[in-house]
């Protein structure tokens, strides 16, 4: 029996097993999903098949910095529950991923999950494979960004959101007191109010252009504005435009902390205050579990069915 590439991600997605794991038992399997999944699970790489498709929403976000290198990592990885989030060994075995993707930059999740773990001579994989064995839940590492050069971190709630910003100055003005006290605010500005894009410039052309569209069909449904100049409601648009880059662009977002200056102008007071050149280039924000569907508990009825 002949089987897709379709299958090999579906198999994956039933057990959470690497890609070439999946695609050789389906071979050995001849094709047959069910047979393949006994094959991973005889194999000792899939725990079963029910524990793999339940809903792993829940676990932590998570940086890692390696100084010396100046490489920083941002990882999620997902379990079924926020108890295991605060399990040491599974805290641990996450900050051992991200070390191994700073210390080997892999180019997205089934090839870390190939690589062997920082610290251990056996794959990421199959480290994993164990702490589903041992915890009883389904885990899964969704996502990760790995970025080299001067970076602050920033995680909040235990792991619920994390925040990597990337800034572009020299290394004596990185190590000052004053930048990290910087660097920490803006990433909880991001963490904070969760900007969409850094600045303008960043925000896609077909984005503006739907604003752009929307804003004049409002303008289109309200009555006050019948019979209004052009050149009015043209300016009117771009008022609209200007309050959007302000709510969705990092760089013009009003600062939390100083509600009178935005976070261009924070940035910018702090590198005059060092006399140093200070650029936000970019960040990475994570959510835990954001676009996932969350497993929705009925903590009675799993109570009533421990005590059949």
């Amino acid at each position: 029996m002949a089987f897709t590439a379709a299958d090999v991600k579906a198999l994956r997605e039933k057990t959470g097993v690497g890609m070439m794991d999946c695609k050789k038992a389906l071979t050995e399997a001849d094709g047959d999903m069910e047979r393949a999944i006994d094959v991973l699970r005889e194999k000792g790489l899939a725990a079963s098949a029910k524990k793999a498709g339940r809903i792993a929403a829940e676990g932590i976000v998570l940086a890692y910095t390696d100084e010396a290198k100046k490489v920083s990592v941002l990882v999620e990885v997902n379990s079924e529950t926020d108890f295991v989030a605060k399990n040491e060994k599974f805290v641990n075995y996450v900050t051992a991923v991200a070390k191994t993707i700073a210390d080997t930059n892999p180019a997205d999740v089934d090839e870390l999950l190939a690589k062997p773990l920082a610290g251990d001579t056996r794959t990421v994989q199959e480290n994993l494979q164990d702490m589903v064995l041992s915890i009883g839940e389904n885990m899964k590492i969704r996502r990760f960004e790995r970025v080299e050069g001067i970076t602050t971190s920033y995680i909040h709630g235990g792991g619920s959101v994390g925040v990597l910003v990337m800034f572009d100055t020299d290394d004596k003005t990185a190590a000052t007191d004053a930048f990290k006290v910087m660097g920490k605010d803006v990433a909880m500005q991001i963490a904070a109010m969760s900007p969409a894009y850094l600045d303008e410039a960043s925000v896609p052309a077909d984005v503006l252009a739907h604003e752009k569209e929307i804003t004049k069909a409002q303008l289109a449904e309200d009555p006050k504005m019948a019979g209004k100049p052009e050149q009015v409601l043209a300016k009117i648009v771009d008022g609209k435009i200007g309050k959007y880059f302000k709510e969705n662009c990092l760089l013009d977002q009003d600062f939390v902390k100083d509600g009178d200056m935005n976070v261009a102008k924070y940035v910018a007071s702090v590198a005059k205050e060092l006399g140093a050149d200070i650029k936000v280039t970019g960040f990475i924000r994570y959510a835990k579990g954001e676009g996932l569907e969350k497993r929705e508990d009925d903590f009675a009825a799993e109570v009533a069915s421990m005590m059949k």
